[in-house]
């Protein structure tokens, strides 16, 4: 006789989702530079009936929230892990622009690590291709 595995917390998310009727997570990921890029990425995932998640805050813009150098750099910390969390809540991952920095080639060996689907608004920045 076989017993069912214990759901892992991957697979306790996924069970959940799928009782909730949820649809499609995607996380957009990329360069804050491409923050305008986006949201037009974000406003045709949510067309498309998506739940998107995205980067919140464009820390190469001045703000009051991060001008003190030594709370901004604890802040890009907090916000790298926020947006490690977005990546595992996705079912995948939407990469959007010409350029693929470091933080976002992270982002991109992550998701991929978890098993998420990948896509690119420039395929041809894939490091993978």
């Amino acid at each position: 006789m076989t017993y069912p595995q214990p759901l892992t917390p991957e697979g306790k998310l996924a069970d959940a989702k799928k009782q909730l009727s949820l649809p499609r997570i995607v996380a957009i990921c990329g360069s804050t530079r491409f923050m305008t890029e986006m949201t037009e990425a974000d406003l045709r995932e949510t067309k498309a009936g998506k739940i998107v998640v995205k980067p919140g805050c464009d820390m190469k813009s001045p703000h009051e929230l991060w001008s003190d150098p030594v709370e901004a750099e604890a802040l890009k910390v907090r916000l790298d892990d926020l947006h490690r969390a977005k990546i595992r809540l996705a079912d995948e991952v939407l990469v959007v622009g010409d350029y693929i920095g470091d933080s976002t080639r992270a982002e991109i060996a992550y998701a991929r690590s978890l098993g998420k689907p990948v896509r690119f608004t420039h395929p041809g920045v894939d490091p993978a291709a």
